[in-house]
């Protein structure tokens, strides 16, 4: 089977090394790539906002299934196109994808169908949503409608911060489009989850369990990033608090789907808080999550191709039920100085080895043992990865070329082994500006402290 992947970072990093493994792939081609995706996959020269190109691209490479990977094409209408031509897609149309692209529309539909969130109002009047907001108690959250990259929300601790908030949005237009409107909604208290689902638009499975982390520094401080790091499972999304988030969550989002006829094959993501009265939506994306990803694939112990194609195919009842590795899979972030504002590039990375650029050894195992090998490939202890987010090639070795860098993925028997791994991989790189979060998992285990030299 040739398949097509849409995207360039970290996840389609991730998403291409396990796809690669499938005993069904031909031929697999990346688009746009990059110099981390191309030792994976042959890369394709075609702008992936253009659907046609996309479209013509698939005919050529006589491609069987195409792969989105970012939330961009899916919202510019991509996957309907593709479907129109008869090519198999694994992501949502255009109208199910207003689930991200619009913060208000997720909003109106989670209340039409009774699914758990926060009080929320849209607003394009900032007058209007201050008076909303004077309603809420502090902190109150303001988000920019649109598609910010994961940067577009703000946690205002004062009412001083909710107008300085508003008046980046809607008046100096700090996100653009994406900030012509704006959501004022209530500050939910307690400890979030991401879960990546796959879905068909009829049949939905939930995959590991993972928690993100959204603020660039330690302690859940500073400003929101695209996220920091991840890690799987979430010890708090417990077997109980899942069974809420079937009955609660997932069942009516899935059965609001089908009434209103939108079309959803894809990965639903949703990124939960689990307050003290129970799980409550605090977003809806409609494809794979990064970070998230690049610490729940390596713990997928089945091929994921053919789940991706039955969910393209509407057919993902006939799957057999996912089995997952035992222990755990962290995932630590390398970004570059001034991230989430600015992105350096340029600036050489050390500590990466050629070919798939990990430098630790091979570090294709995919086994989680007992805690005594290391990354032999063999699936007999356990392994670490680097994900490439943002880096090219200059001069025959690796630079930066983005705000986040690299994904520094580890797995073990138990989450502190995985953290222990990945952090000790993250020593042996260095870039100018180099900086990531050592508290990676600290709501599951204690906090690593910040080296002395």
């Amino acid at each position: 089977m040739n398949v097509l992947l849409i995207g360039s970072g970290g996840r389609e990093h991730a998403l291409a090394w396990k796809i690669r493994q499938s005993p069904l792939l031909g031929r697999l081609f990346v688009a746009p790539g990059g110099a981390a995706l191309a030792s994976l996959g042959e890369p394709v020269a075609v702008d992936v906002s253009d659907a046609q190109a996309v479209v013509q691209a698939c005919r050529l490479r006589s491609v069987e299934l195409v792969v989105v990977g970012p939330e961009g094409p899916l919202a510019a209408g991509l996957a309907d196109a593709l479907r129109a031509a008869s090519i198999p897609v694994f992501g949502p149309g255009k109208e199910a994808a207003r689930l991200e692209s619009s913060k208000g529309f997720a909003k109106r539909f989670m209340a039409a169908h009774g699914v758990a969130t926060a009080r929320a109002e849209s607003f394009t009047s900032r007058d209007q949503a201050l008076a909303f907001a004077a309603t809420l108690s502090l902190p109150v959250v303001v988000k920019a409608d649109g598609l910010a990259a994961g940067k577009g929300v703000t946690i205002c601790a004062t009412r001083s911060e909710v107008e300085d908030a508003l008046f980046s949005c809607l008046e100096a237009r700090a996100f653009g489009e994406a900030g012509a409107a704006v959501l004022v909604e209530e500050f939910l208290p307690g400890e979030e989850a991401s879960l990546l689902c796959f879905c068909d638009g009829r049949v939905l499975r939930p995959m590991a369990s993972a928690q993100d982390h959204k603020r660039l520094e330690e302690g859940d401080r500073g400003p929101n990033t695209g996220g920091m790091g991840a890690y799987s499972p979430a010890p708090a999304l417990d077997a109980g608090t899942m069974n809420r988030v079937w009955e609660e969550i997932l069942s009516p989002t899935l059965a609001g789907l089908a009434r209103e006829g939108l079309d959803f094959r894809g990965c639903l993501y949703v990124g939960l808080m689990l307050t003290p009265s129970g799980p409550k939506v605090v977003e809806y994306n409609v494809r794979f999550g990064d970070p998230e990803t690049q610490a729940v694939v390596p713990r997928m112990d089945f091929d994921l191709l053919p789940v991706l194609l039955a969910c393209a195919e509407g057919r993902l009842g006939s799957v057999a039920p996912l089995a997952w590795k035992p222990g755990a899979c962290a995932t630590v972030v390398l970004a570059s100085h001034g991230y989430p504002f600015t992105a350096s590039k340029d600036a050489p990375i050390e500590g990466l080895g050629d070919g798939f650029g990990d430098g630790f050894g091979d570090g294709f195992g995919d086994g989680f043992g007992d805690g005594s090998g290391g990354g032999s490939g063999d699936g007999s202890g356990d392994g670490e990865m680097v994900f490439h987010a943002g880096t090219s090639r200059l001069n025959g070795g690796w630079v930066t070329q983005g705000g986040r860098v690299l994904d520094v993925t580890a797995w073990g028997p138990d989450l502190p082994a995985a953290l222990e791994r990945a952090y000790h991989a993250c020593e042996r790189i260095r870039f100018e500006g180099m900086r990531y979060r050592r508290d990676i998992g600290h709501r599951a285990v204690a906090p690593r402290a910040a080296p002395t030299a």
